[in-house]
C-alpha cells in the first residue's frame, strides 16, 4: 500500500496545516501520525522516496480528506475495500453491457483482467479507483442509465488522473450530440472540485504549484524512480512502466530522443482518432472501437505503470463485436487484446521474476515489448476505427441495454 500511504501522509499533513509537498514537513508530520516504518532497515530508498515526496494533485488530497483522519489501521483496508468493490462493480457493468450477445467472450476477457489486476490491491494507488469510475461512467453514458451518478464518477476520475480519464472525457466531449452535454456537466463538476481543492490546499502550502512541478524532477531524471530507460531506480517488475518510452530508450537512452518520438508517433495516431471521432460523431458500434483505440493509445506518450492498463477492458465491448463476425479479423482481435492484457497484468510476470530473479535480461526483456504491445492494440482498434467493418445483422444489432434477466437467461440457455 506504498501509493496509498503517501497520499494518506500527504492529505493529514495539509488537514494539519503543513505543507506537503515540502519533504520536511511531511516526513515530521507521517513520524507524528504513523511511526517510524519506513526508518527500518529493510525498507528501501526507493520506498521512502515514493511515500515522503508528495506527487499528487491536491484534488486527490481533497477527496481523501475523509480517510485521512481514520487512523492508519482502518484507514488502509477502507481504501483496499473501495478499490476493490468499484473494480468489481466496473467489470459487471461492462459485462451487463454485453453480456446478451457473447457472454463467453465477455466473461473470459473480463475474468483474466481480474485474475491479473491483484497489483490495484497491493499498491493502493488511485489508478484502481480512477479506471473502476471512468469504466462505470462510460457504461452510464452509453446506456443511458444512472447519467448523474456517471457524471459523478468521471468528475472524480478526471480530478484525480486526467491523464487516465482525460481521453475517455474527450470521447464523449468530441463525439457531440447529448454526449458531448454529459462531457460539459462533468466538466463543470470537475472545475467546482478542482477550486475547492486548491482553495484548502492553498492556507497550508501557498507555493504547491511550483513545488508539485518540482518534486516529480528528480524521480524521473536518469536512475530515478520513474526513469523510463534502462537504468531506472523503480521502472521495472510487475508494476513496471508501459508508455513507449520505455522501448524507445533501448534505441537510445536520452530524453531528448525518446520523449520527442513518442509525442510524434502518438501525436499523429491521436491526431486521426480526434479527427475521426469529429467527423463522425457518436454511435454506439464505433464507440466501441474509438473507446477500445484510446483506452490503448492513450498510455502511450505519458507516464504510467501496469495498474493503469487496466484501462484496457474498454477493449473487451470492441473484441466482442469482432468476435462475433467470425473469421480472422476476429482472431486478430482476441489475440491482440488477450496479449495486451496478459502483457499489462500480473501473473506472467510474477511467474518470469520468480524463475530469473529479476536478472537484467528479464528486466529488458519486460521494459521493451509491453509498450510495442499496447501499440499493436491501439493501432489495430484504430485502424478499424477509421477503416469501418461492416457488420453482419446480428452484430449491428447488439442491443447495449439488455435488462438482466435476458443477460442471466443467455449464460444457463442451452
Amino acid at each position: 500500500m506504498t501509493d496509498f500511504l503517501e497520499i494518506y501522509a500527504s492529505s493529514r499533513c495539509v488537514a494539519e496545516h503543513h505543507d506537503a509537498y515540502q519533504t520536511d514537513e511531511l516526513t515530521a508530520c507521517y513520524r507524528a501520525n504513523i511511526g517510524e516504518l519506513l526508518a527500518d532497515s529493510g525498507v528501501s530508498h526507493i520506498k521512502r522516496e515514493a511515500v515522503l515526496t508528495c506527487n499528487n494533485f491536491p484534488t486527490t488530497l481533497f477527496l481523501v480528506i475523509p480517510l485521512a483522519a481514520l487512523p492508519w489501521k482502518i484507514a488502509a483496508p477502507v481504501w483496499m475495500a473501495l478499490i476493490a468493490g468499484c473494480f468489481i462493480a466496473a467489470c459487471f457493468c461492462l459485462w451487463s453491457f454485453g453480456a446478451g450477445s457473447e457472454p463467453r467472450i465477455y466473461g473470459a476477457l473480463i475474468f483474466l483482467i481480474m485474475v491479473n489486476s491483484g497489483q490495484l490491491l497491493s499498491t493502493g494507488n488511485t489508478a484502481g479507483l480512477v479506471v473502476s469510475l471512468a469504466v462505470i461512467a462510460t457504461c452510464c453514458f452509453l446506456q443511458e442509465r444512472f447519467v448523474p451518478a456517471g457524471i459523478v464518477c468521471l468528475a472524480v476520475a478526471l480530478v484525480m488522473k486526467p491523464h487516465d480519464a482525460g481521453p475517455i472525457w474527450l470521447y464523449f466531449l468530441l463525439a457531440g450530440g447529448i454526449h458531448r452535454k454529459r462531457a460539459i456537466q462533468t466538466l463543470a463538476l470537475t472545475i467546482a472540485i478542482l477550486l475547492a481543492a486548491v482553495l484548502w490546499v492553498s492556507h497550508a502550502a501557498p507555493h504547491w504549484f511550483l513545488e508539485l512541478q518540482s518534486n516529480p524532477a528528480a524521480s524521473f531524471s536518469s536512475g530515478g524512480v520513474n526513469d523510463p530507460g534502462p537504468s531506472t531506480g523503480g521502472g521495472f517488475g510487475v508494476v513496471k512502466v508501459i508508455n513507449l518510452q520505455a522501448a524507445l530508450s533501448f534505441i537510445r537512452n536520452d530524453a531528448r530522443f525518446y520523449n520527442p518520438v513518442a509525442y510524434v508517433v502518438c501525436g499523429a495516431l491521436l491526431l486521426a482518432w480526434c479527427v475521426k471521432t469529429l467527423r463522425s460523431g457518436f454511435s454506439r458500434k464505433r464507440s466501441r472501437f474509438a473507446l477500445a483505440a484510446i483506452s490503448a493509445l492513450a498510455m502511450l506518450p505519458t507516464y504510467h505503470r501496469t495498474y493503469d492498463a487496466r484501462l484496457l477492458l474498454l477493449t473487451v465491448p470492441a473484441c466482442a463485436l469482432l468476435w462475433r463476425q467470425r473469421g480472422p479479423i476476429a482472431w486478430w482481435a482476441l489475440l491482440l487484446s488477450v496479449a495486451g492484457i496478459i502483457i499489462t497484468g500480473d501473473l506472467f510476470w510474477v511467474v518470469l521474476f520468480q524463475f530469473t530473479r529479476y536478472s537484467r535480461p528479464s528486466i529488458t526483456w519486460a521494459m521493451i515489448p509491453t509498450p510495442l504491445v499496447l501499440l499493436a492494440v491501439g493501432g489495430f482498434y484504430l485502424w478499424i476505427y477509421l477503416r469501418g467493418v461492416p457488420m453482419s445483422a446480428a452484430a449491428a444489432g447488439e442491443s447495449p441495454d439488455t435488462p438482466a434477466r435476458k443477460v442471466i437467461a443467455g449464460f444457463v440457455k442451452p
